[in-house]
């Protein structure tokens, strides 16, 4: 609502008419270059709202050395060839209850407490390899986390599960996959955090496009946050069908497929007169552009951006109509009031 009402006051002052306001106004070969800047993807659309984007560093990319913490709960199965007591004693505890992490330590059936926080599940199977040695030859450890309760990734917004756990391998474009996104999510406005400091990662390039260089390796206490369909949106208004709010989910649509949705223009509307206010109201860019403009050009050279309003201009004569409806009411009420008159007298 606020933002119809900040159209409202913009209106005055971007009409087809003669206006001397000092607002930035551009042409069509300026909308079209905008245009090819927003093709680029988040990062230049961010640009152009006037942020400026650090690069994303490339350790982010990088696999890391990730090791056991405190509550972790770990999978633990042993083989021998002659000890089957010892093995299902193993497996047991272990699918009933599991071996959590406590106090840095886990305790094995036959083995005193080990201890094993800040390891690997490499450095620990071996440890826990060689204390079993000690007692018996030839014996072979498996190990694997089965939960984890701090070394998660946190997930929050259109998704079906809330964490994710990390291993030092796994990466963002798997941890999207686990958790269930929407296939019309806003990933436009969905974010990456790390520390409290959103990354500069453009979700829709990694998924739609593949990018593989913003699929970072993600850490304990990461935050992903998918964002609804309305999240972002364009506005459509004026002589139209019917004024539409659309959803960019993916930062840009047409100009022309905007005015498709909103129900193309009537012929009360002046087709040399379709403009688009991109910005805040205290230093908005507004576009003139014509249909020929639309007709001729491609879609890739005629994109809105989040936030863009598209106002279509009424034609001179449907002012003038307007106004004659308006009017005849009136005229006709005065008219009858004077012949009332005239016969009482």
């Amino acid at each position: 609502m606020l933002r119809f009402f900040v159209f409202l006051s913009l209106l005055v002052l971007t009409s087809c008419q003669p206006c001397y306001v000092n607002y930035c106004r551009e042409g069509a070969p300026e909308f079209v270059m905008d245009s090819y800047r927003i093709k680029e993807g988040k990062f230049s659309i961010l640009e152009l709202e006037g942020e400026q984007i650090c690069p994303l560093p490339c350790a982010y990319l990088q696999e890391y050395e990730d090791v056991i913490d405190e509550d972790d709960v770990l999978r633990i199965a042993i083989y021998h060839p002659t000890r089957e007591d010892l093995i299902t004693a193993v497996s047991s505890i272990g699918s009933l209850v599991g071996y959590r992490v406590q106090c840095g330590q886990i305790q094995l059936p036959g083995l005193d407490p080990v201890i094993i926080k800040g390891l690997t599940l490499t450095e620990a199977k071996n440890k826990i390899q060689k204390f079993y040695d000690k007692e018996l030859n030839d014996i072979k450890v498996f190990i694997e986390y089965e939960t984890r309760l701090h070394s998660n990734v946190e997930l929050s917004g259109a998704v079906e599960i809330s964490h994710v756990p990390v291993n030092g391998r796994i990466r963002l474009y798997e941890v999207l996959s686990n958790a269930g996104v929407p296939p019309g999510a806003n990933l436009f406005k969905s974010y990456v955090s790390r520390g409290g400091i959103l990354l500069p990662i453009d979700l829709y390039q990694l998924i739609h496009k593949g990018d593989m260089s913003q699929n970072i390796v993600m850490r304990p206490k990461d935050k992903i946050f998918i964002a609804d369909p309305m999240e972002s949106t364009v506005m459509v208004m004026g002589e139209v069908g019917y004024a539409q709010v659309i959803p960019v989910p993916h930062g840009s649509i047409s100009l022309r497929e905007a005015i498709a949705i909103a129900g193309g223009i009537p012929f009360t509307g002046d087709k040399r007169c379709i403009q688009v206010i991109r910005g805040n109201i205290i230093n908005p860019k507004i576009y003139r552009l014509s249909w020929n403009h639309i007709l001729h050009l491609p879609n890739d050279s005629l994109l809105l951006m989040p936030g863009d309003t598209v106002y279509i201009s009424e034609k001179p004569i449907t002012k003038w109509n307007r106004f004659i409806d308006q009017l005849l009411p009136s005229s006709l009420l005065i008219d009858l009031g004077i012949k009332t008159r005239g016969l009482f007298h």
